[in-house]
């Protein structure tokens, strides 16, 4: 070995501990988050994109997908410590706290409501009033759906027993309405698109304007969120440019969506149309800076519905079952 040969070995050789913590300091942040429902369904197409598009990789985030049994079961785990974030609705983190389990949510996916009331044209149902008596599906009587359907009709000044209510899931949603077995469903956007992919024409009743419904939410425990705060706004930021990625371009998102998630394949056109609806009926805030943010009014007045119509046995301070400190400036 030259002398030369032998200077770079020892100077290679000196750097190696200095170089060793930059390494270190690269290791991802691994974390678990835990779907309310299959991953692959379009309403989760913002963190389809955020993984396709290397958001979460840029926050220094490695994740575990994981699927629950819907928002509550999600919160149940997450209280539990089995995963670190997951997926609801604006409201899951008021009936689980009511519940004793520790659970907030810590973004809002929209500023309107994931539901809303579609009818088959042919059922001439020109308002919400006119549900009475007919044949109004569901997901299940545990499921949002079922709660929002209950707030639709008591603005209605109708209970659950003057209009027949089937908890039918969600393939029996699309199936039920393109039979005509059901006359209007309370259900989400891609529900309807497959329906009227169908040839079945349909009317859409804005939920939000009668009931103070909400969009998907990320929850995490209380836990998590004293002990791992800056992994939850790193979250939260990638996942949100999903969101306003769709907000600014719905075809350019679907041609890429599909391909990330290949069952989807082929269905393009399909899925552009999901995502529109989901721009105008669910993405939607008062301003930009809103996205992601709680209203703690909208909040109170769920949980005031859900107490008076013994959903949820007892209230909450409000504040403990959301929060906005990871969304922008803190609040």
């Amino acid at each position: 070995m030259t002398t030369l040969t032998r200077r770079t070995a020892l100077l290679a050789l000196a750097a190696a501990p200095i170089a060793a913590p930059a390494v270190l300091a690269q290791t991802p942040d691994r974390i678990t988050y835990l779907y309310p429902a299959p991953g692959n369904l379009p309403a989760f197409a913002p963190f389809a994109l955020a993984r396709q598009r290397g958001y979460y990789q840029a926050e220094n985030l490695e994740i575990t997908w994981q699927t629950g049994r819907g928002g509550v079961d999600v919160a149940t785990q997450l209280a539990a410590g089995n995963a670190t974030l997951g997926g609801g609705i604006g409201d899951t983190s008021i009936i689980v706290r009511a519940q004793d389990a520790p659970v907030r949510g810590v973004a809002l996916l929209g500023g309107r409501t994931l539901t809303q009331v579609y009818v088959r044209r042919a059922a001439n149902i020109r308002s919400l009033a006119e549900l009475r008596g007919k044949n109004v599906g569901v997901l299940a009587f545990q499921d949002t759906t079922f709660f929002n359907l209950l707030g639709v009709l008591r603005a209605n000044n109708m209970r659950r027993e003057d209009v027949n209510v089937q908890a039918v899931g969600a393939a029996g949603m699309i199936q039920l309405m393109i039979a005509g077995t059901l006359d209007a469903i309370c259900g989400v956007p891609e529900w309807a698109a497959s329906i009227e992919a169908a040839n079945v024409p349909l009317d859409m009743f804005n939920i939000d304007q009668v009931f103070p419904a909400m969009a998907q939410a990320i929850m995490a425990s209380d836990q998590t969120i004293a002990q791992r705060p800056e992994t939850i706004r790193r979250f939260v930021r990638a996942t949100l440019r999903g969101v306003n990625d769709i907000k600014a371009d719905p075809a350019a998102m679907a041609r890429l969506y599909t391909q990330a998630v290949p069952e989807h394949a082929g269905r393009e056109a399909l899925i552009e149309s999901i995502m529109r609806r989901y721009v105008d009926l669910v993405y939607t805030t008062t301003t930009p800076e809103a996205l992601g943010r709680f209203d703690e009014a909208r909040m109170a007045r769920v949980q005031a519905f859900y107490v008076e119509n013994g959903i949820i046995q007892r209230a909450v301070p409000i504040r403990d079952t959301f929060t906005n400190d990871f969304i922008g400036a803190r609040s």
